[in-house]
């Protein structure tokens, strides 16, 4: 009868004091097994110390038997529904091949999609590709021009060298040809009597200008797109540690006056030495001014390195007792040792600067001989600024003036350069605007191709020009002025109002051929009116 209950309701068996003899003893614990953490070996281990290993495993044999017997006495128990779930699942496949249809149509689709993007990826890359090859090409092309130009003008002056009269009392065989920012300067020198020496001066100086210019494109054609050229600050930082390392204990020797080395300037003659001689034979490309950019970096950071090993940061003496020169003496003699001045003389800064000038110059000069003043309307320059300027000539003058003092441009050691250009680029747009003047006056410009602009102009087109240089007036007494004393800030107070004297000058000189504007402007307005009313 006991056979025929529910387990649940059968009686337990129990021992001589009551306790279930199918209990399992306490240290084992069966909900440890259900955890999904459970990890055999610890479990084991923490028994091992007062648990028999065949205890353990007679009580593991047991807990599975009844495990066993629970999974069929559910198995019996829900026999029934296992049964009817196989009926259930008759019209299954009718329902699943009516699904396969739809699903393979979509993947159809997803794999026709998927090759059509694949194939505009393909179409897309391969324009990319044609289209860098393409502007590789146009690179090339105005390089080319650009150099057959150089070329071309370095053979006219070479030809004219010859020409020069002896006796320097004409000068009409010598070519009027400008260059950028000349100004007819050329010229106006010939025109005078002058001697053969100096006018042959003038034309080999402009040859030189041309050379340079002709060897930055030599060297930026012989670059290879993806090269990294030589870069000379990550080495100086590796110089410095070696130096902090391993060096700096000769250096305190010989820097003693006690101890009989003060006689030999081991940071110069040796450390220095070494340098200059790794960069001259390992990396010369990185004193090539060829590259501009590059060639500043590689200077600044020479300088830096210089003011590192003197404790001098630029100009100004600063924790000497940190440096390598203790004293002022010292930092006297480190700069006249002959390696350093070597040093210093390895980079050709002129040449920079002449390339510079050729890239800052030229790109007004091209600006200006366009034969019609070009209007745009909110106009913007590649930084963003100009917007108030109405003429693209206009928009040039600003950026070339600001390319002069660009970080990535300016130079401390050309400043005086650098600000006679943009006195130059002041005085050339002067000259553009005076020339279209005095063209429209005599109404012939054929003579002045500068002056071209101003024959074509509509009486209307003057109100850009006075609203630019009304603007340009602002901008060189303002924000520049401020901007390039700030620069030249370390320069003495004579030389600071030299500066601002000559520039508030240029900003003059503009204002004053606004009232040649007006006058022109009303009397092309009352011509006009003549003709259209009474002609």
């Amino acid at each position: 009868m006991a056979d025929l209950l529910p387990p649940s309701s059968r009686p337990v068996a129990t021992d001589l004091f009551g306790d279930p003899i199918d209990a399992s003893p306490s240290w084992l614990d069966k909900s440890a097994f259900l955890s999904p953490t459970f990890d055999p070996d610890p479990y084991l281990s923490s028994l091992r110390p007062f648990v028999p290993l065949e205890s353990l495993r007679s009580e593991l044999r047991s807990h599975l038997s009844s495990l066993e017997s629970e999974l069929v006495e559910l198995i019996n128990r829900d026999y029934s529904d296992f049964v009817s779930l196989s009926g259930r699942l008759v019209d299954v496949g009718p329902a699943v091949a009516r699904m396969r249809g739809p699903l393979s149509e979509f993947r159809a689709k997803a794999e026709a999609f998927r090759a059509t993007v694949a194939e505009v990826l393909t179409m897309l890359d391969d324009g990319l590709r044609k289209r860098a090859g393409a502007a590789a090409a146009r690179e090339a092309l105005e390089m080319l021009l650009d150099t057959f130009h150089v070329v071309s003008k370095v053979e006219k002056l070479i030809k004219e060298l010859p020409t020069v009269p002896a006796d320097g009392s004409t000068a009409d065989a010598v070519s009027s040809e400008r260059g950028p920012l000349s100004n007819g300067n050329l010229s106006q020198h010939v025109e005078n009597p002058t001697n053969l020496r100096e006018t042959q001066s003038i034309l080999l100086e402009r040859i030189a200008s041309e050379m340079n210019r002709l060897k930055f494109y030599i060297a930026h054609a012989q670059e290879v797109p993806g090269s990294s050229p030589d870069k000379l600050v990550e080495d100086y930082e590796q110089i410095k540690g070696c130096i902090e390392r391993d060096c700096k204990f000769l250096l305190d020797i010989s820097s003693s006056a006690n101890s009989g080395f003060h006689v030999f300037d081991f940071l110069a003659n040796s450390i220095l030495q070494e340098v200059l001689v790794a960069i001259q034979k390992g990396k010369p490309g990185a004193l090539s001014p060829g590259r501009p950019v590059e060639f500043l970096k590689n200077y600044k950071g020479s300088l830096e390195f210089l003011s590192y090993l003197e404790a001098d940061r630029f100009g100004e003496m600063i924790c000497l007792e940190m440096g390598y020169c203790p004293s002022r003496s010292a930092v006297s003699k480190f700069r006249s040792e002959a390696v350093y001045n070597d040093f210093v003389k390895m980079w050709n800064v002129g040449v920079y600067f002449s390339l510079r000038f050729q890239e800052i110059a030229g790109a007004l000069d091209s600006a200006l001989v366009v034969p019609t003043i070009v209007p745009v309307q909110n106009a913007q320059s590649n930084d963003g600024g100009h917007n108030d300027l109405m003429l693209k000539q206009s928009i040039a003058l600003v950026e070339s003036l600001k390319s002069c003092w660009r970080e990535d441009v300016f130079l401390l050691s050309c400043s005086d350069k650098f600000f006679r250009l943009s006195l130059q680029l002041v005085s050339r747009y002067s000259t553009w605007l005076s020339s279209g003047l005095a063209a429209r006056k005599s109404h012939s410009g054929a003579s002045n191709p500068i002056a071209e602009w101003a024959i074509a102009a509509a009486p209307e087109d003057f109100i850009y020009v006075l609203h630019d240089v009304a603007y340009l007036v602002t901008e060189l007494n303002g924000e520049y002025l401020g901007h390039v004393t700030q620069l030249l800030s370390s320069c003495s107070p004579e030389v600071l109002d030299l500066v601002k004297h000559s520039i508030l000058q240029g900003g003059k000189s503009l204002e004053d051929v606004v009232p040649a504007f007006m006058d022109t402007m009303i009397e092309a307005i009352v011509e006009k009116h003549f003709i259209t009313h009474v002609g």
